[in-house]
């Protein structure tokens, strides 16, 4: 096949799903030119499963995104069909946004996104390959002849590397939705020393809503007035239309169970790893035994379509069992099917291979992101997609890597998570998984991240400005809250109230906060501060937990001292006297940044630690 030039670039971006445009945009908004090649036009930002962005510890990813200077919650906020913040019976570090979202609607502006972006170019192709000079990449190749040289490559092609979907006995080479796989990269990556696995996922069947009783169903409506994702965003979205709650029963579970030597999950058609926490509406028959019933959700997809999501129902069994299992549900019982349920496997790589910049170890400038990585959903994707792009713009610039600590956002969790402990099957981000999340709370996200964005060229002048007037209002609130003080006669009611005795002096806003007194109690008998509702929910929710903060910094300043002791990338641990045989396996494999990342490799114990604390003082050259 003749080779042809298709340009050069800084970086060239394989795969447009959810990851794929972060490192894009990452990239061009930093100043460099990028082409972003995708299988699909049409499969630009394509939400392949579920309609939605956020959820339990995703929403936090959505926020830190976009307090990087992302564009997933400016996208997630411009098309939401509805929107709600979830557990807000619980403390603040674990409520999360969660949107219902139109995935027409999604795909074609951040589509339009793209398009308008200066230095970035969109290509439909396949690539077939990464070219790579004296261990350094060079160009990627295409399966028609097509060249591009670039000086980074960022791979974040999702599900689609040998894409097989699989229904029943049914085994088709497709990626998602029907959309072609990609058939041809994976020996590339093998040559180049990635190893590769396969990993599972599924997704449920899509019915049609006028065939369906919504009479028997339990609407589910949005909130009003619990905000955006994205800080720049003016107003919270609309909330356009319900989605609605049903239940699986015997009947259903029986239907599965009579059916499971035909379920690709446990006749032996699939063997790869499935999500844990996702799992198909089989697994959750069997594993789950003692359940007579199982929460199905039914989502819109979108504003322009009659299809529905049945959230809770992925499965992979034949489209026979599937019509008799949907129909056995009440309000199912007439469904139509649109799009019939499947399983899909692909290949991904093993991120330990890949350095906590997302850079493989192997090829200087090649970097991973998304599912390709191991993990499931599209924050998680989008999340590593921002920081690929990041760190291969920071390098082509020849300026620091940005690598987030575990203290510092949930990014930093998912990337340490990944590259530290590797994972065996489908990662998905969840608020239990970050030791620090009473700090790591979506309300604080860009005081967090948005200077370090700033500072890396990626979140710009108009952002930043939003950013330091959020800022400063947030400082003069708190400082309201504790100056604001009122007599032990005006407290009186409001203490006796919520079950204190009278005060025996003036009590500040902050002090009746910090006494678990409900904000809505408080305002309704004294005077509310006169602030944004951001702001002021998050100076209250910091004098609320305050203490525990405080604790919670002690601990982070422990940790910073194992964390800011580096480690040469370059050392061999097989010639450390004192390690374990285990130990130094792991640590060559791996290759930690720090000590502290040293300290949570699997096989590494505390005196081996001890053995490299040693060796580092030793060799402080």
């Amino acid at each position: 096949m003749k080779e042809f030039s298709l340009g050069a670039y800084d970086a060239v971006v394989v795969g447009a799903g959810h990851a794929g445009c972060e490192a894009a945009l990452a990239v061009a908004r930093t100043g460099l030119s990028c082409a972003l090649l995708t299988l699909n036009l049409d499969s630009i930002a394509f939400m392949a499963c579920n309609p939605s962005i956020g959820g339990t510890a995703k929403g936090h990813l959505v926020r830190e995104i976009d307090a990087l200077g992302g564009e997933m919650g400016v996208n997630a906020d411009a098309t939401a069909l509805q929107i709600k913040m979830l557990n807000v019976g619980k403390g603040a570090a674990v409520q999360s946004l969660r949107c219902q979202s139109d995935k027409n609607a999604y795909h074609a502006r951040m589509k339009s996104v793209l398009e308008n972006t200066p230095n970035l170019r969109i290509i439909q192709g396949e690539v077939a390959g990464i070219t790579v000079e004296n261990g350094a990449v060079t160009g990627v190749k295409t399966t028609y002849g097509g060249t591009i040289a670039c000086r980074a490559a960022i791979l974040a092609t999702g599900v689609y590397l040998n894409a097989q979907t699989i229904t029943g006995d049914v085994v088709a080479d497709s990626g998602p939705n029907g959309f072609a796989p990609a058939g041809h990269l994976t020996e590339n990556l093998i040559k180049l020393g990635f190893k590769v696995r396969r990993f599972k996922t599924g997704t449920p069947a899509r019915l049609d809503f006028r065939t369906l009783d919504l009479s028997k169903l339990t609407p589910q409506y949005g909130e009003d007035n619990v905000g955006p994702f994205s800080f720049i965003s003016d107003n919270p979205p609309a909330n356009k239309t319900p989605c609605y709650l049903g239940y699986t029963n015997l009947k259903t579970h029986k239907i599965i169970l009579d059916n499971l030597d035909r379920s690709p999950l446990y006749n032996g058609v699939i063997s790869s790893a499935g999500p844990r926490y996702c799992p198909s509406i089989e697994t959750k028959v069997v594993r789950f035994s003692d359940k007579e019933r199982h929460q199905i959700f039914i989502e819109p997809e979108g504003a322009d379509t009659l299809e529905a999501y049945v959230q809770g129902m992925s499965t992979s069994l034949p489209h026979d069992v599937q019509i008799e299992m949907y129909r056995s549900v009440e309000g199912l019982e007439n469904a139509d099917f649109m799009r019939f349920a499947y399983a899909i496997e692909y290949d991904c790589v093993d991120t330990l291979d890949v350095y906590p910049t997302l850079e493989f170890k192997k090829v200087s400038g090649l970097y991973t992101a998304g599912q390709i990585n191991g993990t499931s959903g599209y924050e998680e994707a989008a999340a590593q997609g921002l920081m690929a792009g990041l760190n291969a713009s920071l390098k082509l610039r020849g300026l620091p890597p940005l690598v987030l600590g575990r203290d510092e956002a949930y990014i930093g969790v998912l990337i340490d998570d990944l590259v530290t402990k590797g994972t065996d099957e489908p990662y998905r981000m969840m608020t239990s998984r970050a030791e620090y999340r009473i700090e790591l709370r979506q309300d604080n996200a860009d005081f967090r991240l948005t200077q370090k964005g700033y500072d890396c060229g990626l979140v710009t002048e108009e952002r930043f400005r939003k950013f330091l007037t959020r800022k400063e209002s947030y400082e003069k609130a708190l400082a309201e809250l504790e100056s604001t003080r009122f007599t032990p006669d005006l407290t009186q009611g409001l203490l006796q109230k919520n079950g204190f005795e009278r005060a025996a002096g003036a009590l500040s806003l902050a002090d009746l906060i910090r006494r678990g007194i409900p904000t809505e109690d408080i305002y309704s008998a004294l005077t509310k501060p006169d602030y944004p509702r951001d702001v002021l929910s998050s100076a209250e929710i910091f004098v609320r937990y305050e203490g525990y903060l405080k604790k919670n910094a002690e601990q982070i300043a422990r940790a910073k001292k194992y964390e800011d002791k580096l480690l040469p990338t370059d050392i061999d641990y097989g010639k450390i006297e004192g390690l374990r045989l285990e130990a130094r396996e792991k640590l060559n494999k791996v290759k930690p940044r720090s000590l502290g990342q040293a300290a949570r490799i699997s096989g590494v114990n505390p005196a081996d630690i001890a053995v490299l604390t040693v060796w580092l003082s030793l060799n402080k050259k």
